[in-house]
């Protein structure tokens, strides 16, 4: 019984944890825009094919889904999924959306994160300026961490 009892509290220990660290990842562009104006961070725009893209997955478990990375992007990101799937349906707002950044950033292969800041002009429109781009890097969470910092520091 006391084993039961062990086995259970270490699981909902283990999904607690999980659960704490959980990211917001947005895939409205102007929804994560007011809050990175808001807070003052970058943008982080993650181009991807979640359902297809092998280092994309790979990227996401080495180093996305790590606690140093939920750590570090809840402190100096606003996260933003830019999906191409091929199987997962998306509304055609998301696509439009996701089509016209790849474009303006000349995403030419996945998985591909943009570092861009956002600023309001006077007239209320917004402007997103490029700091810098990075792909999958081999090393583990804090070699792509110490990367990423590099190019926000131009912000």
């Amino acid at each position: 019984m006391k084993k039961i009892l062990v086995i259970a509290f270490l699981t909902l220990t283990t999904m607690s944890l999980q659960a704490q660290e959980e990211l917001t990842w947005h895939t409205d562009l102007s929804k994560a825009t007011g809050i990175s104006i808001k807070e003052n961070k970058p943008l982080f725009l993650f181009f991807t094919g979640s359902d297809w893209c092998g280092w994309c997955i790979r990227l996401q478990k080495a180093v996305f889904k790590t606690h140093e990375f939920v750590k570090w992007a809840k402190e100096n990101v606003i996260l933003v999924e830019l999906d191409f799937p091929r199987k997962n349906e998306q509304t055609e707002a998301v696509k439009m959306q996701n089509a016209q950044l790849q474009q303006q950033l000349q995403v030419r292969g996945y998985p591909t994160v943009w570092f861009v800041s956002a600023t309001k002009t006077a007239d209320a429109k917004v402007n997103l300026n490029a700091l810098g781009s990075s792909g999958y890097v081999a090393g583990g969470p804090q070699v792509w961490i110490d990367g990423a910092n590099q190019i926000i520091k131009k912000k």
